[in-house]
């Protein structure tokens, strides 16, 4: 932590408060200098969080957050904030075992006055603690931080019609990265905005509105006149009629890297009793040339070198080896090229699902409705009802926002909708992102195939599979190592059955997904440790489950099993004990994760934890058989 003197001396947000104005700007290139340093090292949410240096310090410098309260949208553009209250030598171990967590979390700090990993939720959240500060007579401010697309998810705009109907008091900053504002507003807008959006300009409108309300004849229409004159000029030159129509004060656009701007129109507003949008233009990456030119790349990554920009190949994913996403897109363009009806929707997550090809060789047949789970299932689901084949990528943890809307609109219809769900599994950004929750959903729903591949080369042949059929389909795959099983011969994919990777007598592995390749490991350190042969099956369908050879299993005698990268209760393992239930006295052992919150850290930090890696396996299976 050397170099960093203006930093090293915040311990809390008072400090900063206490730090001359003009020192701030020194400050800015401190924080970035440490972002930079310790997400090179650790990973995590770069570009974001390099734009909202300026706009964090300016918020933290206006508002006095001992009794304020800053609501972050997504929360991956809150690592300067995390900075500045008290977190600096946790954030030394971001998103490490133990350490930072990588969003902001109400157990971590009092001044993470809501949890958010999701986006959208920043909005309704602070209207919530808008409401209760209004119930209890408190004078306190409520902030709420948007950013990165997530005004346009529903949730958001759901909260945008209901401020003026919750609270008269209430600051939504909207942190615009895109910049694709800027050169429609030019210096006049800037001008306008300066009156605007000065303190007195606001306190006095009122007051002036009354006043020539009072001036005989012609005050009221004088003052109709100013009222259409100042909307007209605001509707050709400032980009916020929509907001003032939804009640809203419209401020901005500001300069988002201009803290003396910043800080005295935050001062400003932060004097104002009156629902207010303060409109901010930030830059993805800023301050670092590599985020800037490629803000999606940088928008969240692993360890990196900080001189040349290029990702350490210290992940198995991001080595030669065929990663889950990557085998989806090369399967996915292959579609594309053979079948001319095969359309692509995603949720704002071109890049992390394997789509950026797709987008190069196929740019009309991607539509990217942005941080819009649910808009994206009900479009699937109208060009299903058209003829068309659409495939919908996206994580599984954002897929959970849109469970309904399956249900509803698609499985009820039985439409050919094909969802494929990326990170479904532990992950090392937390609760908030971990894929493991989903699968006691989906089992419940009508029509509906799921499948998980333990390799590349079966997530291929499942897409080709679920495509050739008219019912929908989810196939589910984790992040990382999508490399070819080391088995030298496979069985035929067909539907419904799985696959029997290796013979045993002394006991039976399903691993579901990838597991398989976990579930072949074990095996190994089985029969050469402990001279146990296990048979290994790769479950390959969770519906529908081959409970054909599972029955014959049991009948055999032979003890199971569960290996699975989800939460037992719901998962798959409840699926295989539900079918063994019908058979008498059986032994079936589940192997997952518990249903509980699984913290943030390494994939390999948190098996250990939990006893899912390869050797505690071993144990627990060895156990098991002997009894």
């Amino acid at each position: 932590m050397d170099g960093c003197p203006l930093l090293d001396t915040i311990r809390q947000p008072a400090d900063l408060r206490n730090l001359e104005v003009n020192r701030l700007p020194a400050l800015a290139e401190e924080i970035r200098r440490e972002l930079l340093r310790v997400v090179s090292v650790n990973g995590g949410h770069l570009a974001s969080n390099l734009g909202a240096v300026e706009l964090t310090i300016a918020l933290l410098r206006s508002f006095d957050i001992s009794q304020d309260r800053i609501v972050w949208d997504t929360g991956h553009q809150a690592y300067t904030y995390k900075l500045l209250t008290g977190r600096r030598e946790l954030f030394e171990r971001l998103r490490q075992d133990d350490g930072c967590s990588g969003f902001p979390c109400r157990e971590e700090s009092p001044y993470d006055a809501f949890g958010t990993g999701h986006a959208g939720t920043a909005i309704s959240a602070a209207l919530g603690l808008a409401a209760a500060r209004d119930r209890a007579g408190r004078d306190s401010r409520i902030v709420a931080v948007v950013g990165d697309g997530a005004l346009g998810t529903g949730v958001s705009l759901e909260g945008l019609n209901s401020i003026i109907e919750t609270t008269r008091d209430f600051t939504l900053v909207l942190n615009d990265n895109r910049m694709a504002i800027a050169p429609n507003v030019g210096a006049i807008s800037r001008y306008l905005n300066r009156i605007i959006a000065g303190e007195r300009y606001n306190r006095y409108k009122p007051a002036l509105r009354d006043m020539l309300c009072r001036i005989p004849k012609i005050g009221p229409g004088l003052r109709r006149a100013i009222h259409r004159l100042e909307e007209a000029t605001k509707s050709v030159l400032v980009p916020g009629v929509l907001f003032e129509e939804l009640g809203l004060r419209y401020i901005g656009p500001l300069d988002g890297h201009d803290l003396h701007q910043l800080i005295e129109t935050l001062e400003s507003v932060r004097r104002l009793r009156q629902p207010i949008v303060v409109h901010v233009l930030t830059e993805k990456g800023h301050g670092y040339p590599h985020a800037e030119k490629q803000p999606e790349i940088f928008h969240g990554l692993g360890s990196f070198d900080v001189g040349s920009g290029e990702q350490r190949r210290n992940q198995p994913d991001e080595r030669t080896e065929l990663s889950f996403s990557k085998a989806f897109g090369q399967a996915l363009c292959d579609r594309l090229k053979a079948d001319p009806n095969v359309v692509v929707i995603t949720a704002g997550m071109c890049h992390g699902t394997g789509l950026r090809i797709v987008r190069e060789k196929f740019p009309d047949r991607l539509h990217d409705v942005g941080i819009a789970e649910e808009h994206a299932v009900v479009l699937a689901a109208g060009m299903a009802a058209a003829g068309l084949r659409p495939v919908l990528a996206v994580y599984a943890t954002f897929m959970q926002r849109a469970f309904d809307y399956v249900f509803h609109d698609v499985c009820l219809q039985n439409l050919p909708v094909v969802f494929c769900l990326d990170r479904a599994g532990i992950v090392s950004d937390g609760p908030t992102h971990h894929g493991i929750h989903d699968l006691g959903f989906w089992r419940t729903m009508p029509n509906l195939t799921v499948v998980q591949p333990a390799d590349g080369p079966e997530l291929q042949s499942m897409l080709g599979l679920l495509l050739g059929h008219d019912t929908p389909g989810i196939i589910r795959y984790p992040r990382g190592n999508a490399a070819p099983l080391p088995v030298t011969q496979r069985a035929e994919l067909k539907f419904g059955r799985a696959e029997v990777l290796r013979d045993g007598k002394d006991l039976a592995i399903w691993g579901l997904g990838r597991e398989a390749a976990m579930a072949l490991s074990v095996a190994d350190d089985l029969a050469a440790q402990h001279n146990l042969q296990a048979t290994v099956v790769n479950p390959r369908f969770v519906l529908p489950f081959d409970a054909e050879l599972l029955q014959r299993q049991l009948r055999d005698g032979l003890p199971v099993v569960v290996l699975e990268n989800h939460c037992v209760e719901g998962g798959f393992a409840s699926l295989v004990k539900e079918v063994a239930a019908g058979h008498g006295p059986t032994r079936v052992l589940s192997l997952g994760w518990p249903r509980q919150v699984i913290p943030w850290g390494s994939e390999d930090g948190l098996r250990h934890k939990f006893g899912l890696d390869r050797e505690q396996l071993v144990s627990t299976a060895v156990e098991f058989v002997r009894g």
